[in-house]
């Protein structure tokens, strides 16, 4: 009996029946989109020597798309299968926007797929047909008696035992549809994301417009945070000192003690002292001057400062450029922060090493996990930034640990 449920929640569960689901609409909604597509296009070239020719393969091509949206958003719902949407067509005016539907290749790829769709969504149909129609009804044959022609080994299956073959091979249809389904849906997906999705020449576009808006949303945040810091700490303490400054000038020309003097002497020196320092933790936080000695220094200081006990291994034979080293050494830092603030850990281990042309920095901390990039924590600001040179960052984080964060920076 236990059995039979596990039977039944894997064949008949959420997701199963999502992808039975998919399976059901997707090839009737392929060959009207098909249908639909063909149509357009032929009596489009047919009247293409007019103007209204032009204007129904226009429609066409744009019907294609809104095809392929629906066609995203059933494999997003029901298969989990995320579809980036491509780049819509920019046109100003009736005939700019025809001229884009027709000149920009995200639109003919849309019609690409409705044209060839039908030929992979026919796969799972036939399996949902063969898995789940004829598992169900091999299955309820001794009830419903539906098959009384079929026959096994010469013999009616409605006769003596017989009448468990189509039981036991219902029960078989059914135990493998999911995986039969999962395995006739692949075809269709891949052809959904080659062909729905932005191109690889889109996709880089728009990897490009995103890394360069936070670079210059994180130089406007650098700038401010310099401007701030100046204003409220070294130029104050600056304006202090002058004013000590006139200060002593007006007590050794009324001829002051020398106690009451040193009193004021000794409060500029403290403000000049605290400017010095302020200045300097400035400097560091726009360029660490330890860098100066590489990268590997730079990292020892940083784990010699942490909180936490750091186990640090360095490999890097070729020194990285400047950009790569100073993105290295924040996101070092970064993370060894996150270490010692969030993760509860005892120990952090730091390696960094290249490989094919690659520097590669992998922090590893041994506390309770659950660290997610994109949840409102330093790692997409980290991501942002190593993105900025077509760098990558992957966090590895289960609950309970360990977490393991692997930047990746090209040479």
């Amino acid at each position: 009996m236990k059995r039979l449920r596990l039977l039944l929640s894997a064949s008949f569960g959420p997701h199963a029946l999502a992808a039975l689901l998919y399976g059901v609409i997707a090839f009737p909604l392929a060959l009207l989109g098909c249908f639909l597509t063909v149509a357009g296009l032929a009596f489009g070239g047919l009247l293409s020597v007019t103007t209204l020719g032009l204007w129904l393969v226009a429609g066409t091509v744009r019907g294609a798309s809104a095809l392929g949206a629906v066609q995203r958003g059933l494999a997003r719902r029901l298969l989990g299968v995320e579809i980036g949407e491509p780049v819509p067509p920019r046109g100003s005016g009736v005939l700019g926007w025809r001229r884009a539907v027709l000149g920009e290749r995200a639109g003919w790829r849309a019609v690409a797929s409705a044209l060839l769709t039908p030929f992979t969504a026919v796969l799972p149909y036939i399996a949902v047909f063969v898995g789940y129609v004829y598992g169900v009804l091999f299955t309820l044959h001794p009830l419903l008696g539906s098959l009384d022609s079929l026959e096994f080994f010469g013999r009616q299956a409605d006769t003596g035992p017989y009448t468990l073959i189509p039981f036991l091979l219902g029960l078989l249809l059914l135990a493998v549809a999911p995986r039969l389904l999962r395995h006739a849906l692949t075809p269709h997906r891949a052809l959904l994301t080659a062909l729905l999705g932005p191109s690889a020449a889109d996709r880089r576009i728009r990897t490009l417009e995103e890394t360069r808006a936070q670079a210059v949303e994180d130089a406007v945040a650098t700038l401010r945070r310099i401007e701030r810091d100046l204003h409220d700490g070294t130029q104050a303490r600056l304006v202090g000192v002058a004013m000590h400054l006139t200060m002593i000038r007006e007590l050794i020309g009324s001829g002051a003690d020398a106690s009451r003097l040193l009193t004021v002497v000794d409060t500029a020196q403290t403000n000049a002292t605290q400017a010095i320092t302020d200045l300097r933790a400035l400097v560091k936080g726009i360029h660490p001057p330890v860098l100066d000695e590489g990268l590997p220094a730079a990292l020892t200081t940083l784990a010699a400062d942490s909180a936490l006990p750091v186990t640090l291994t360095t490999d890097v034979p070729a020194r990285p450029t400047p950009a790569v080293e100073s993105i290295a050494y924040f996101c070092a830092a970064e993370l060894l922060a996150n270490a010692a603030k969030h993760s509860g850990a005892s120990a952090v281990t730091v390696d960094v090493d290249t490989h094919d042309g690659l520097l590669r920095l992998r922090v590893t901390d041994d506390g309770r996990g659950g660290a997610v990039v994109g949840a409102g924590s330093g790692l997409t600001g980290l991501l942002a930034r190593v993105r900025t040179v077509d760098g990558t960052l992957t966090c590895v984080s289960p609950p309970g640990g360990p977490t393991v964060v692997t930047v990746g920076l090209p040479l």
